[in-house]
């Protein structure tokens, strides 16, 4: 959708199927894709995220280890966060989209409350650790950063309450 190679984060494997992560379906459900499909490059990816939103804070590891955590806002009473298994799909730069997104915007394989795509992106520094948002999560310009360079395409996110 935004020009990035299509890049889709295995969540399963069922015999020579792969359940796959996609923004093209609904949070929490799954495509399926051959995985001895000849346009199939399969790449392990060695870094997460995990986002829990009653602290409202996101964690980075490479290899299992922490290599970083940060403050986030989440998503307002009645524009809550989904929780689940998402993955990377796009890394954007935002003040293409508004000055409001800040430099980066990671777009996730899922929707957020408003109907929009789910991601994490900058916002007011104020807002940072509130539950303010429309359903995105809103992080700091140099956390932001961070992640722009840090995480690759099909890097799994996992939000949970």
């Amino acid at each position: 959708m935004y020009g990035s190679p299509l890049v889709l984060g295995v969540v399963q494997r069922h015999g020579s199927w792969l359940g796959v992560s996609t923004d093209a379906l609904p949070n929490g459900h799954l495509g399926w894709v051959r995985a001895d499909a000849d346009s199939l490059l399969v790449k392990p990816i060695t870094t997460s995220v995990t986002v829990d939103l009653s602290r409202r804070r996101l964690v980075v590891r490479e290899r299992g280890r922490v290599v970083r955590a940060l403050s986030v806002a989440v998503g307002r009473p009645g524009a809550t966060t989904p929780t689940g298994r998402f993955a990377v799909t796009d890394k954007l730069a935002g003040r293409k989209y508004g000055s409001f997104y800040g430099c980066c915007v990671i777009a996730l394989s899922g929707s957020a409350a408003s109907g929009s795509r789910l991601a994490i992106h900058g916002g007011p520094g104020s807002s940072i650790g509130g539950a303010v948002s429309a359903g995105c999560l809103r992080a700091r310009e140099s956390d932001l950063r961070f992640l722009e360079r840090r995480l690759r395409l099909g890097t799994p996110v996992f939000i949970t309450q």
